[in-house]
């Protein structure tokens, strides 16, 4: 893999550890010589996420939409910053530059834009790898979630099977990397 597209919070979170294996992931991901792909902004878990990646010397490209670059959100030190008309033509780009995609703990907007990428690959609009990094156990209500629509007869288990989940970034990597 040669770029992971990584969604994930504007704010840190109520945990410590999110922004420790938020870290965690972008050492991970600069050992391997794989490229961040993210949201291109400033704040939060996205700031965390590429500050460690350029600290260590890795690829960032962030991919932001003019309306958050006018409220001062973007980051100007990246590898790379694509600035973009609307949010859908950023998530576009981003599984246009990426071979996977990963997302970490955040809000409305991280699992909005992961379940869309699901949904292309589920729909065969894309063939890349999906996984939820589930850092102390954020994501596991939505997992038993994902697993109830199984249940309910709305998610087939091939579908189901798209998500791939762990608890670390080597883990969730080398899942991703199998794809």
């Amino acid at each position: 893999m040669k770029r992971v597209c990584v969604f994930c919070g504007s704010s840190d979170g109520a945990r410590l550890t999110y922004a420790q294996v938020t870290r965690d992931l972008g050492r991970e991901m600069v050992q391997r010589g794989i490229g961040l792909v993210y949201g291109g902004g400033n704040i939060g878990l996205m700031h965390i996420l590429a500050e460690e990646v350029l600290s260590l010397g890795g690829e960032v490209i962030g991919v932001i939409p003019k309306f958050m670059v006018d409220q001062e959100l973007a980051r100007s030190d990246l590898s790379t910053l694509h600035v973009v008309g609307s949010m859908h033509e950023r998530k576009s780009l981003m599984a246009e530059l990426s071979e996977a995609f990963i997302a970490l703990p955040g809000g409305y907007g991280t699992l909005e834009e992961f379940c869309e990428m699901v949904t292309w690959k589920q729909l065969d609009l894309l063939r890349k790898p999906c996984g939820l990094l589930n850092v102390d156990g954020f994501f596991d209500l939505l997992l038993a979630f994902f697993d109830h629509q199984v249940g309910e007869g709305f998610v087939s288990s091939t579908n189901r099977a798209l998500v791939m989940e762990a608890k670390n970034p080597a883990t969730l990597l080398d899942l991703l990397r199998q794809g």
